[in-house]
């Protein structure tokens, strides 16, 4: 049985109060009629499905993707005006439609672009996306996407209410707060309570899938993509794996950002995006230590003491490679 059309009052995430709605001005497709913009998200969704199948994505992700669009084809109201009037809330009312894909489409809304497609097309380009916070130019958007690894608006949201944010040179606390402010305000109030509770997976399910993509990678056998950053090329050159460890979908990818490049790290940085079904998408990049008592074994950066417990009790794991102690040696040089 589908669900119940949104109601009009708007609905609290995790209980209690969801706080205000988004009042920024929406993006390209809130600018549209409203057959018109539910069409534009509709095939957005289905451009989604078509590349998860191109690199071999689980059917149910796929499946998913596709019949949101179906809900957003048939839907008489404006999706934009659900974004806008009930947020999140009102969006996961509608038939075929969970978090995930109701994120979406509120980043969608209201700021015309999916982080996440643009991703795996190999065209986001996250120094642009920080450009359009208030005070943040070229040097400082670069500089933030260096030192947090981080590439969508959620993710610096989160950064920020943690306090990296405000360690990143040039940032401080109070432009830290004034970035985190202007992210809520035009994504929401309402999204940084599920992003603060959205678990991780244990490291040693991060581990394992960067060992399985490392190596798949390194056979050919993963469908690559050409990223449009750092590639005058064009050469579709980045691996992408897509895979299921229980509950959890994770997504991983070598790290294309500046500074990879400039320490010769694309081959060893490894980037896992990784959510629930129910919960929103994060990130962690998995490194190859290189100082230290885990210096040449692989970590998930900022879990550095759990990944040290790991191997503690995993002795054949513990041991790091040749190949891995050398990369180390010559990337602290």
């Amino acid at each position: 049985m589908g669900k119940a059309a949104p109601p009009s009052s708007r609905l609290a995430v995790d209980g209690g109060d969801p706080g205000p709605p988004p009042t920024a001005s929406l993006g390209p497709w809130g600018e549209r009629g409203h057959d018109e913009a539910n069409s534009a998200i509709a095939g957005k969704l289905r451009e989604m499905a078509d590349v998860l199948e191109q690199q071999q994505a689980d059917g149910f992700r796929i499946a998913a993707y596709r019949r949101a669009a179906d809900t957003l084809d048939g839907l008489r109201p404006s999706v934009r005006e659900i974004a806008q009037v009930d947020g999140l809330p009102g969006l996961i009312e509608l038939p075929g439609i969970g978090r995930g894909i109701g994120m979406a489409i509120l980043e969608m809304v209201t700021t015309g672009r999916w982080s996440q497609l643009e991703r795996l097309q190999g065209a986001l380009q996250p120094e642009q996306l920080f450009q359009t916070l208030p005070g943040i130019g070229p040097e400082l958007a670069a500089r933030i996407h260096d030192a947090l690894h981080v590439d969508t608006l959620e993710a610096l949201e989160l950064a920020a209410h943690e306090g990296r944010l405000a360690k990143v040179p040039g940032i401080g606390h109070r432009r830290a707060a004034a970035v985190r402010a202007a992210i809520g305000e035009r994504l929401g109030h309402r999204r940084i309570r599920p992003l603060l509770a959205a678990k991780a997976p244990p490291v040693a399910l991060l581990l394992d899938v960067d060992r399985e993509y490392r190596q798949r990678a390194e056979a050919g056998e993963l469908r690559t993509i050409a990223p449009k950053r750092f590639n005058p090329s064009g050469e579709a050159w980045l691996p992408v794996l897509h895979t299921a460890r229980g509950d959890w979908r994770l997504t991983a990818l070598y790290s294309n950002t500046r500074k990879a490049h400039e320490l010769g790290r694309t081959r060893d940085w490894v980037v896992l995006y990784f959510h629930l079904e129910s919960e929103p998408e994060l990130q962690c990049t998995v490194v190859t230590d290189t100082r230290g008592p885990l210096a040449g074994r692989r970590v998930v950066r900022g879990r550095e003491g759990e990944c040290a417990a790991h191997y503690a009790e995993t002795p054949a794991a513990a041991a790091p490679t040749r190949a891995g102690v050398e990369g180390a040696a010559g990337a602290s040089r």
